[in-house]
């Protein structure tokens, strides 16, 4: 790739930007890292609407935030291009048609139980977002790591996270300790302008704006429907959710799972582990697995008609849970160009972007194995636990599909659209000749 071409494009006007967040929220599959790929593709390369090290230095921030990392990102690099009406575009478009298809397969759910078309529909798109996956870790890893530590640094966080089930934020603050403190006293020169100074009084009025924004509505519906209601514990169970997983969603799950089935009952396990699979083969955030929890939940237990119900537990789920990512963006974005002009914190943003990469294929691995495997345990050996697929539990469809979507977009160079319309069409025509 030629300098040039590494260079931002010119600037899209709001209406340009709007229209290719709208498709990045169609066709955001694969949870965090299928859409990291998905945004890396669209508006680094074929948009260059933000340079690589912007990018990556946005996603850093983002991973250390509470909430989906993924939807954070589309938030920075809206709010980038056109200010906050620009990040609310993006973040908004990024979760709205997946919390729409949500709604919809949730109320479905909650009237016939599982969808067996869907979920032949659902292999097709899982098998090609691990493609898009793939494609996407491989050229970030290219493009990220560039000293032989880096790729020391990857392969520590990856064994780390995959192997012994080290909390993600340990891995983060122990990459950016060894950063920070081997870094140089001061950096090269450069020609570039130093950052603006930040208005600790606007970063206060920010957060003030968005504490508001965020529960004000959530208390309003305390104050309406009392506070044993499902919809109260709704929303103080999301919103404290919100604030303490740290890591992105893969590290709300297992904690969200026990409390949603085991202290609220709202759900049995194996509802749950559906609803896993609806989040992992759907658009939009893979936290969505919130919104069909939200949903089921008060569908049952509101007092009142289903669907009403139903739609008024997705919507203060969606509110809690997604509200706060907002909040953290719009009061945190203005200091992340303060962060890289800062040769110690430059260095420590630079050597969590090569452990983020080990993050990244830990992601990648455990996506693959859920993808071409039944069956997957955790290997329980001490502090060696890693993931292990049934090697009998091998799906083979999946695997069939797998290798079409590897074709089309490594070897044939089609597009994502292109990949995820012909895996799915094959995963629907193999069932439908199945079930005749």
């Amino acid at each position: 790739m030629t300098d040039a071409a590494k260079q931002p494009a010119d600037h899209p006007t709001f209406t340009e930007a709007v229209r290719v967040w709208a498709k990045i929220g169609l066709i955001s599959f694969g949870g965090p890292a299928g859409q990291i790929a998905l945004m890396h593709r669209i508006v680094v390369d074929e948009k260059r609407w933000i340079d690589e090290p912007r990018y990556l230095s946005a996603l850093n921030f983002c991973m250390l935030l509470p909430g989906p990392e993924a939807m954070q990102l589309a938030t920075y690099v809206g709010w980038r291009l056109h200010g906050v009406w620009g990040g609310l575009a993006a973040g908004l478009l990024f979760l709205l048609p997946g919390a729409l298809v949500m709604l919809a397969l949730s109320m479905a759910y909650a009237v016939f139980g599982k969808l067996p078309l869907a979920e032949a529909l659902f292999v097709g798109i899982k098998a090609a977002v691990l493609a898009i996956v793939v494609e996407a870790l491989l050229r970030v890893a290219r493009r990220a790591m560039k000293q032989p530590a880096d790729w020391i640094i990857a392969a520590l966080a990856f064994v780390a996270i995959y192997a012994f089930a080290v909390p993600f934020p340990v891995i983060v603050l122990a990459a950016a300790l060894i950063g920070f403190f081997s870094a140089p006293q001061s950096g090269p020169e450069s020609d570039a302008p130093p950052p603006a100074r930040v208005a600790h009084a606007d970063t206060l009025k920010t957060v003030a704006l968005w504490l508001g924004i965020w529960i004000l509505p959530l208390l309003a519906v305390a104050l309406a429907f009392g506070r044993g209601h499902v919809l109260t514990e709704l929303a103080w169970f999301y919103s404290k959710l919100a604030v303490v997983t740290f890591g992105g969603a893969y590290a709300a799950l297992a904690y969200m799972a026990q409390a949603v089935v085991e202290s609220y009952g709202w759900l049995t396990p194996g509802e749950m582990l559906d609803a896993l699979g609806l989040a992992e083969t759907t658009p939009g955030p893979l936290i969505l697995v919130t919104q069909f929890v939200g949903t089921l939940a008060a569908w049952r237990h509101g007092g009142g008609p289903p669907v009403l119900m139903g739609t008024l537990g997705a919507l203060v789920t969606l509110w809690a849970t997604f509200a706060p990512c907002f909040l953290w963006i719009f009061a945190g974005a203005p200091y992340i160009e303060r962060l890289n002009a800062e040769p110690r914190l430059k260095s420590a943003l630079a050597t969590v972007t090569a452990a983020v990469v080990g993050v990244i294929l830990n992601l990648t691995v455990w996506f693959a194995l859920h993808v071409l495997f039944a069956n997957v345990a955790t290997l329980d050996a001490g502090p060696f636990r890693p993931a292990v697929p049934e090697l009998a539990s091998i799906n083979p469809v999946a695997v069939a599909l797998s290798a079409v979507a590897f074709t089309l977009l490594l070897a044939l160079h089609r597009g994502i659209l292109t990949t995820l319309a012909v895996c799915g069409a094959l995963a629907v025509a193999w069932h439908v000749m199945g079930a005749g």
